[in-house]
């Protein structure tokens, strides 16, 4: 028997089936019973029956290289989905079955750990990081549209990107704009790990790939929709904001309802507004960024000298208050940063309307102070955007106020 084997132990106060740890050691057995929890039984008392096998052995210290690719036998009646993994927990605890912790997995070890993702599609395994999601940088992200963009050119029919949940939605964003891709790509990740009873990876891998492989060329946020295990919301990529540091359903798209859903027991992906369809398009990628770029929030009683440290950047991205403001002492400082060179966006803190700087004094002021309002783009969107837009467009105030990849609403209407 092998770690990842179904077992039943018989033992002199009853017995217990579930899923052989690698845990387990020559004195005792660690089986994880089907809750969640695990079990130690002296090996001496025990009386061990393989019930099923894992579909194969896994040392988590073969686990490829970064950048390395991998593949399992190839079903020409599946679609291929190309699996790419950045970190963070969903990748960090990759054996959902055994609670194997190892941050890097190739193609064959997601379907030993994932049994459910068997026969949905076939598997490529690529891995571009190994970290948690506070460790993200820009860096990755063109490593990440790189490879995205190498495995649709290469003939992947839909891509899921497993990452950390806390900076997903900037990731998210940054593929949405640095990739003209024809199939859908979609991030899941873990607010739970494998080791608990309540974790959420297995059915968000599921979703995932089912999404992937429906019809539609979107870049996703695909995550638990409620408590119960019964389906995953859909949010487009610059949409999308982590509302909960630890519920499943921690994310909501802002503004509006998800774009859709997947059915976890059905697999069906229900759409419930216009979406991209897929395409037959050559792949494009667009990686350059300017990293020189700073988020800057307002509060009460912040001092020019907090403004006095951006001076220099190419892009800042002011997260105001309500319509879009800043205290009235600071609008002299933010007219120096834009007669600098420096390109100012303004955002709201609210989470739900839009930045309007024509409606009070002080807006009006930071618009003749050169300020450019973003609308209703997502503070953690225009951080985003603004990086990308100094690096590739050739007017990119102009470009901060056009909707460039569904960040930007034309209108802000109320929803249900």
């Amino acid at each position: 028997m092998n770690p990842g084997d179904r077992v039943r132990v018989d033992h002199p106060d009853g017995h217990e089936e579930g899923t052989l740890m690698p845990s387990t050691t020559a004195d005792h057995l660690v089986v994880k019973l089907a809750g969640g929890y695990n079990v130690g039984v002296a090996r001496a008392d025990a009386d061990v029956e393989v019930v099923e096998r894992a579909a194969r052995e896994v040392d988590a210290t073969e686990a490829p290289e970064e950048g390395a690719a991998t593949s399992v036998e190839f079903d020409d009646d599946l679609p291929t989905v190309t699996l790419v993994s950045t970190g963070g927990t969903i990748a960090s605890t990759v054996d959902y079955r055994t609670g194997a912790v190892t941050a890097r997995f190739d193609a064959e070890d997601v379907l030993r750990a994932v049994p459910e993702l068997a026969g949905r599609a076939n598997y490529r395994g690529r891995v571009v990081a190994n970290i948690l999601s506070e460790n993200m940088k820009p860096a990755v992200w063109q490593t990440l549209a790189e490879t995205v963009y190498e495995e649709v050119a290469g003939g992947a029919d839909g891509i899921v990107v497993m990452h950390g949940t806390d900076t997903m939605a900037h990731s998210a964003t940054a593929m949405s704009l640095m990739l003209d891709v024809p199939v859908p790509i979609v991030f899941t990740g873990s607010q739970r790990s494998a080791d608990r009873p309540s974790s959420d990876n297995v059915m968000n891998a599921v979703c995932a790939v089912e999404a992937a492989t429906a019809d539609h060329a979107e870049t996703l946020v695909c995550m638990h929709a409620g408590l119960s295990d019964d389906s995953c919301a859909l949010h487009r990529g610059t949409r999308v904001r982590k509302n909960h540091t630890s519920r499943r359903d921690a994310f909501e798209t802002v503004g509006a309802r998800p774009l859709g859903s997947v059915n976890y027991e059905t697999g069906a992906v229900t759409f419930r507004r216009d979406h991209t369809p897929r395409g037959d398009d050559d792949p494009a990628v667009h990686p350059a960024l300017e990293t020189d770029v700073a988020l800057f929030k307002f509060a009460p009683g912040t001092g020019v000298e907090a403004l006095n440290r951006l001076a220099g950047h190419a892009g800042v991205v002011i997260e105001g208050t309500g319509l879009g403001h800043v205290s009235t002492e600071l609008i002299p400082r933010v007219e120096e940063l834009v007669e600098s060179g420096t390109v100012v966006a303004m955002t709201s803190q609210c989470l739900e309307g839009r930045v309007c700087d024509r409606v009070y004094d002080t807006g009006r002021d930071l618009l003749d102070a050169g300020v450019v309002e973003a609308g209703d783009t997502l503070p953690s969107a225009a951080y985003v955007k603004l990086m990308w837009v100094l690096a590739n467009a050739d007017d990119p105030r102009t470009a901060m106020q056009r909707d460039l990849a569904n960040e930007l609403q034309a209108r802000s209407v109320p929803w249900t």
